[in-house]
């Protein structure tokens, strides 16, 4: 099957008026599901219950849609997300397919849910599916369907005969669609269209071509247009068999050809500072040869804002299979932390589960369900032990003796110890069978004969295997925690370290794969709250009010305590919050019934202290502390912090500081060896083959690490200055060091000075430091002036604004004479420092435009040559250098890379830390700026919606008010920063993106890769160079081990795995092109491979090609002279987002700490951004960053 690339184009006639365009109407559109159906009786107009959604922004580009591809297609749309959702459109030869299948993201909020498919304008209409399926207030199932079948068709121009290989019989026994070709949509090779929109180089002769001719199609590897009669030029795929009639054209991943704007730079135009992407305006088509002469960036003005995207179905792409395993390098075995799961043979049966009253945790939900279980398994359920996952879902092992059935359970509390009555609480419960769970397409997938992995069956058999730990072990997440699992470890103020494992079912080629890894966390330690408090403040407060009752309340907020003052009964509470008043200040007070416990039916008031020494014989003895406030704001209830302790299981989900960060790290921490021995006695004592459970399913885990053939990559060769001792090293084991050697391009610092801040370095100290450090970098092959502009200069750390605005100035007055800029600010820092670094970063890169060294007080006093090696490196590639560069770049003997003009992207979004509600996210993209060398990257950031992980500003379309229509973005900023550096403009791209999980592969490929066409299309008609899109994930939990821990050429000196280890068998997906890269030497603890997942591939990479290029970009980052864990590319995207959180205003840290990165965002933009992970358009607005200045972005200032 033919699946294109996306059938997603840009906006067109933005300019024009639309009042002439008819709406498209649908007839009766049903989707149907088995408890979801969403119904549009009569003649309804598909653009008016748009409108009545999502507001015109939607009916635009809807209309812009029609226009262009003659397809109207309108998907999930609920309060988070008002997009289109492109729905299941795949083509297979001259069939058009409409497999219609969407799901409710966030299973609430289903709206509409209509698909109108055709290839022509025109009306369609589709027939109703099924009858009377109720739909219910929660929405759609996981796995409930929308099917949409096309009737036929009214209009349009439909003429010609039906095409395609029969009949095609979508799910629910509706007709295939049918259809006409047009005349007019005949495929034919046409004349490229004049296309404005970036600098000159970007348009080299393009012909003209008419409104509405069909763009040329491209290969995936963007080769060669399709000939007339569908075939196309040199091979590849063919419409039809050969003299048979063409394919209709399809629509291919923006192949922006229909745009007839013109996007031009006007260099009269003064630039402004407002945003960090750059804007190009599009005028008319009058000025091109004056404008395209010029690259003066426009800057974001006030009103931009991104455009919103057409997300496609997830069902309409598949990822590239894996092209064949790789061969280069050393093979060996190493072990991997997988074991072995049979597929069972059995008939599993899903059950719909509704206990009543709703709303209960799952904690209630479980205990109801454990309840029935224990009362009516021989009974009433056929003896089956049913897996529940504590919402909605039961699984079993073959039918039960039903297809509905209800029950009633009631759930006693337990024994108080006062000898009342026990609370008894009724629950009614209803059992409803839902579905079969098909594992043979789960044996077909992991056979490699099916494309998608069956989520639902993996989900139950995950739910199997997590039954038996949820009842012994505390769950979070996909980890389970114990006590009894390791000693607790103290992490300081009241939290303490648990040990567990975490599990997880995978698809892998040798079959099912259960992946269990080591883990810790915090817990909150179940002390008396008053203990809490006192290890809170790190201080004795017991005999003071306490004086920080904000971070106490935070704190505690949420905590679960139970009382100890009743003797047996320990009733439990939650804590909303802290009394505004001390506990002996809550008197009596007939006008404010809080200050006082009603205490009987007569409401008889009395004070809290007095109410406890009466009723409990307690004597309150720290009276100055405040209550906390427990039960729910509408009827709180007040409890003496002393009489509270903390209930044991509770784990710490807020912001650790950097001293609870250190000490868990030392926790979890473990040799290679030691990690896998834990794993393997943790499997063991799981005892998997005696799980009641697992036995019930009939599934049998293997109880032996999995053994895994794998390959060591060779480092590669790294070129230095030729006027070194040594001009080139081969790195050994992923290091080697700078002795004997200069950078192949040193930078220039002619004007220097130094600030410091640190009242323990005396001024002849500071003189000393600068003078050793810019010999260094004079050693290392950089030009670098020994004297400063100005001499070494103190300052205190709270005027850190005033102090460097001051003396940047003064340099300033001294250089600009000459006609000279400051090059390089070097600061000294108190080893404790807070917010200073931040503020300094912030004002220095978006403020003065200058790029800064900062340097903590105890480097300066030991002045080691280690220590100012490496800051001559970090200074080398702030000023522009180059530290090294791989000798096969300098060859052109880099595969796919070296052959043409090839710039590499690394994209990454950091995210607030848990309890920052309204933090925005910080997205960052770095790009190469060199080529062959590929190792120079200039980097942008942006702000965006709080958690949101697509990335907002890779391109972005607005109008101004002054300019008209204006487009930009990240991407079209670093293309065109590539062509000025290079001469040239990328002819490849390859991007690779850090931080996302395997839910978001589609939504985030989808999505970004549109972006980069549209940004690629906005520079140049049809210039679409070919786009490999890889995800690199370093937050997974597989780890690899030698496969014999004594042989020293198998290991290095940590214990692990050699640099350059690599695996793309066994334990990687059935199909899909990814593998396991350990490409850094470990240093301590456990090395963690990279993961590399390929979604798109138009550059045609094989395994080797990919493998190595991976391996050898890894010994080219600038900041040391090792190897580094992921490419670097990822690696300084993640480093500038990090560096961007300091360029918000600065927040007082609450632990005192180093501030690091996350926490900083207070004061962002209209009361927060909402949450959301699941596509763009956040609710509120987010407050841009300040733009870095021109001179900082085009360096590697993040270093």
């Amino acid at each position: 099957m033919y699946i294109p690339k996306n059938p997603l184009y840009p906006s067109s006639r933005v300019n024009e008026s639309r009042s002439g365009v008819s709406p498209l109407e649908a007839g009766r559109v049903q989707s149907c599901g088995p408890r979801h159906v969403v119904r549009h009786v009569g003649r309804v107009s598909v653009l008016g219950v748009l409108v009545l959604q999502c507001g015109f922004a939607v009916l635009f580009t809807l209309m812009e849609v029609a226009e262009a591809l003659g397809v109207v297609d309108v998907g999930v749309l609920d309060d988070h997300f008002a997009a289109l959702n492109y729905l299941d459109y795949a083509l297979e030869r001259e069939e058009l397919k409409l497999l219609g299948a969407v799901r409710a993201q966030n299973h609430r909020n289903l709206k509409v849910a209509v698909v109108l498919s055709g290839r022509l304008k025109g009306v369609l209409h589709s027939r109703e599916l099924e009858e009377g399926i109720k739909e219910e207030e929660d929405g759609p199932r996981k796995d409930s369907k929308v099917v949409v079948a096309v009737e036929g068709m009214a209009g349009g121009g439909v003429g010609g005969q039906q095409q395609g290989r029969g009949q095609y019989q979508p799910r629910g026994g509706v007709p295939p669609p049918q259809y006409g070709m047009a005349p007019q949509q005949q495929y034919v090779a046409v004349p490229q269209q004049q296309y404005g929109g970036g600098p000159a180089e970007y348009h080299q002769g393009r012909g003209g071509q008419p409104r509405g001719t069909p763009p040329p199609h491209q290969q995936p590897g963007g080769g060669t247009p399709v000939e007339s009669g569908g075939r196309r030029r040199g091979g590849g795929r063919s419409g039809g068999p050969p003299g048979g009639p063409s394919r209709l054209p399809y629509p291919e991943l923006h192949q922006a050809t229909q745009t007839p704007y013109q996007a031009t730079v006007n260099p009269a135009e003064p630039s402004s500072e407002a945003g960090t992407s750059s804007e190009v305006t599009e005028p008319s088509a009058s000025g091109l040869a004056k404008q395209f002469q010029d690259f003066t960036l426009q800057s974001e003005g006030s009103s931009s804002q991104a455009i919103q995207p057409l997300v496609a179905s997830s069902k309409s792409m598949k990822f590239p299979s894996r092209p064949g395993k790789g061969s280069t390098g050393i093979r060996c075995i190493v072990k991997a932390n997988h074991f072995f799961a049979e597929l069972p043979d059995k008939d599993l049966h899903q059950y719909d589960v509704s206990i009543t009253p709703e709303g209960t945790s799952r904690g209630v939900n479980r205990a109801v369900m454990e309840q029935l279980v224990r009362l009516y398994r021989e009974s009433h359920l056929g003896r089956r032990l049913p897996a529940y996952d504590g919402r909605k879902s039961l699984y079993t092992a073959g039918p039960l003796p039903f297809t509905s059935k209800e029950f009633n359970i009631v759930l006693v509390d337990e024994d108080d110890g006062t000898g009342a009555a026990r609370r008894e609480r009724p629950f009614r419960v209803v059992i409803k069978l839902a579905a079969r769970a098909d594992l043979h397409n789960l044996g077909l997938f992991l056979q490699g004969r099916q494309a998608e992995a069956p989520q639902e069956a993996l989900q139950v058999l995950d739910i199997v295997l997590r039954e038996l730990p949820t009842s012994r072990y505390c769950p979070v997440g996909r980890s389970f925690y114990s006590p009894d699992l390791g000693r607790r470890q103290s992490l300081g103020e009241g939290l303490e370290s648990w040990r567990g494992f975490y599990q997880s079912i995978r698809p892998t080629q040798m079959g099912l794969s259960l992946n269990i890894d080591m883990s810790s966390t915090a817990f909150i330690e179940p002390l008396p709250v008053i203990d809490f408090v006192t290890q809170l403040l790190n201080r004795d407060a017991l005999s003071r009010p306490l004086s920080d009752a904000d971070r106490i309340k935070k704190a505690l907020r949420g905590v679960k305590v139970e009382v100890t003052h009743r003797g047996n009964m320990r009733r439990k509470y939650r804590i909303f919050g802290l009394t505004s008043q001390a506990t002996r200040e809550l008197t009596y007070a007939l006008n404010a019934a809080f200050d006082v416990f009603p205490v009987d039916e007569r409401g008889t008031m009395k004070s809290v202290v007095q109410y406890f020494q009466e009723t409990y014989g307690f004597v309150i003895q720290h009276t100055q502390w405040p209550c906390l406030q427990v039960g729910n704001q509408q009827r709180p209830n007040y409890l003496p912090m002393e009489v509270c302790k903390i209930v044991e299981g509770q784990r710490y989900s807020k912001r650790l500081n950097e001293r609870q960060i250190t000490a868990l790290l030392k926790v979890t921490c473990q040799r290679p060896r030691d990690r896998e021995l834990d794993i393997l006695q943790t499997v063991h004592h799981n005892a998997y083959h005696e799980d009641p459970y697992a036995k019930e399913f009939g599934i049998k885990i293997s109880e032996k690490l999995a053994s895994v053939e794998a390959r060591i990559l060779p480092a590669p060769r790294l070129k230095y200055h030729e006027t070194g001792r040594e001009k080139d090293c081969l790195p050994q084991v992923g290091q080697w060091n700078m002795m004997n050697k200069k950078m192949v391009n040193g930078g220039t610092v002619n004007n220097w000075i130094c600030i410091n801040f640190s009242r323990s370095v005396q001024e002849s100290v500071a003189r000393g430091f600068c003078r050793e450090l810019a010999q260094m970098c004079h050693i290392s092959g950089m030009a670098f002036n020994p004297e400063p502009v100005l001499p070494a200069y103190s300052a205190r750390p709270d005027h850190v604004e005033r102090a460097l605005k001051t003396r940047y100035h003064d340099a300033m007055t001294r250089t600009q004479p000459q006609g000279k800029e400051l090059d390089l600010l070097i600061v000294i820092l108190p080893d404790n420092n807070g917010s200073l670094y931040g503020d300094l970063k912030r004002i220095c890169e978006t403020d003065l435009g200058l790029v800064s060294q900062c340097c903590l007080s105890k480097h300066v006093f030991k002045m080691s040559k280690q220590y100012l090696a490496n800051v001559a490196l970090k200074i080398n590639v702030k000023v522009g250098g180059r530290n090294t560069v791989l000798v096969d770049a300098l060859s052109r003997r880099i595969p796919v890379v070296s052959d043409e003009p090839t710039i590499i992207f690394g994209a990454d979004v950091t995210h607030p830390h848990p309890g920052e509600d309204s933090s925005p996210s910080i997205a960052a993209v770095v790009a190469s700026q060199d080529w062959p060398e590929v190792t120079k990257y200039a980097g942008l950031v942006c702000a965006q919606a709080h958690r949101q992980e697509l990335i907002q500003d890779l391109y972005k379309v607005w109008q101004d008010p002054v300019r008209g229509t204006v487009t930009g973005g990240m991407i079209k900023e670093l293309l065109i920063s590539f062509r000025r550096a290079t001469g040239q403009k990328p002819k490849r791209i390859i991007f690779y993106r850090d931080g996302v999980s395997e839910g978001q592969f589609y939504q985030v490929l989808l999505y970004e890769l549109d972006a980069i066409r549209k940004a690629c299309a906005s520079l140049e008609s049809n210039y679409q160079p070919p786009v490999t899109f890889v995800v690199v994930q370093k937050r997974h939990h597989t780890r690899l081990f030698a496969n014999n821990h004594g042989d020293r050429h198998a290991v290095d000196r940590s214990g692990n795995i050699l640099p350059g280890t690599v695996v793309d068998s066994k334990i990687c997906h059935p199909t899909e092109f990814d593998f396991y890269l350990c490409s850094h030497a470990g240093i301590q603890g456990t090395s963690r491979p990279a993961h590399y997942h390929v979604l798109w591939d138009e550059n045609h990479f094989s395994a080797d090609n990919l493998q190595s290029l991976t391996n050898n970009l890894c010994y080219t980052y600038a900041r040391c002279t090792r190897s580094v864990s992921i490419v670097p590319p990822a690696y300084y995207a993640h480093l500038a987002a990090f560096r961007a959180r300091f360029y918000m205003e600065p927040e007082t840290s609450d632990s005192g700490s180093l501030t690091s990165a996350v926490g900083r965002g207070a004061g962002m933009g209209g009361g927060g951004a909402a949450r959301n992970t699941r596509g763009p358009g956040a609710g509120a607005a987010v407050r841009p960053l300040p733009a870095l200045k021109d001179n900082v972005k085009k360096v590697m200032f993040y270093c």
